[in-house]
């Protein structure tokens, strides 16, 4: 559900879109939205500095764009990426289940549920360009998508919540069943194994490994470019068809996932794990 160990430098970098890429209507502040009118590829970049934690205002600006694209008949792909040169996403942000309030918390986890669903279950063809690391839900973001390319070899990925004393939703498990087996995925989520570039490549958790984010954009619209002679319908159908169970059933189980969610972060242990967590961090940082 989040990365409560996280402790990346704070930097950004600066996302420059494509000299023939024509801005959408996406939050400025928290997610940038290009669409190239020439190939259709649409490239949305996380912008929350320092790590792109997933706050509810990072996710509704996610789920936003991604269903303008899911409007734009000319969209022929799309690659997910962050501005940060050494993070894609550290995952969920803690302040959103500390001492949370009701309709806010409520608000984020259906947002991030709603994210899962449309990039999950996109009409379109998708890759993740990560481009750092990619613990917990940034790793369940690059798994949403059909197709992963990451920088290397410095960066870990993984959904390591069990070494936090978490377990990870249902529809998690179904993200990482949709790319490695069965058994790789126990082993990996029961661990809560964070895997270096090599290492997902080796077990299938990435498809290719770039030497930098721009290789990785590169190769991201190689692999998009695969499907121009493809007949989009049938592209669609086959894709729905092979991910139909696993959106099946957060479709048909939102509110009981909701309110498993709303029961385990309103317990005191967790709360009082989460209390004493940022009082370390902030012991750390002021030192």
């Amino acid at each position: 559900m989040m990365n409560l160990s996280s402790r990346i430098r704070p930097s950004l970098l600066k996302a420059v879109a494509p000299a023939c890429a024509r801005a959408m209507s996406a939050d400025a502040k928290l997610v940038d939205l290009s669409i190239n009118e020439k190939t259709g590829i649409a490239t949305l970049t996380m912008n929350r500095p320092p790590v792109n934690s997933l706050n509810l205002e990072l996710l509704q600006g996610l789920s936003k764009a991604l269903q303008e694209l899911e409007d734009n008949r000319k969209c022929r792909g799309m690659i997910l990426t962050s501005s940060s040169p050494t993070v894609f996403s550290a995952g969920l942000d803690i302040m959103e289940m500390y001492k949370p309030k009701p309709d806010r918390v409520k608000a984020f986890w259906s947002t991030l549920q709603e994210v899962w669903l449309q990039l999950f279950g996109s009409s379109y063809p998708t890759v993740a360009a990560i481009n750092g690391h990619s613990p917990a839900g940034g790793c369940l973001l690059s798994l949403s998508c059909e197709y992963r390319v990451m920088v290397g070899p410095q960066y870990t990925i993984g959904l390591n919540e069990t070494k936090l004393g978490i377990v990870a939703p249902k529809w998690f498990m179904s993200s990482m069943l949709a790319a490695i087996p069965y058994r790789q995925t126990e082993l990996a989520l029961t661990t809560g194994r964070m895997f270096s570039t090599e290492e997902a490549l080796k077990i299938g958790l990435i498809d290719e490994v770039a030497t930098d984010k721009a290789d990785a954009i590169a190769k991201a619209e190689k692999f998009l470019g695969l499907f121009a002679k493809i007949h989009p319908v049938a592209r669609k159908l086959t894709k729905l068809n092979l991910r139909n169970d696993a959106l099946d059933w957060l479709q048909q189980n939102r509110e009981l996932d909701l309110n498993i969610f709303l029961s385990f972060v309103n317990q005191p242990i967790v709360q009082s794990s989460l209390e004493k967590y940022l009082e370390a961090l902030k012991n750390k940082q002021g030192k």
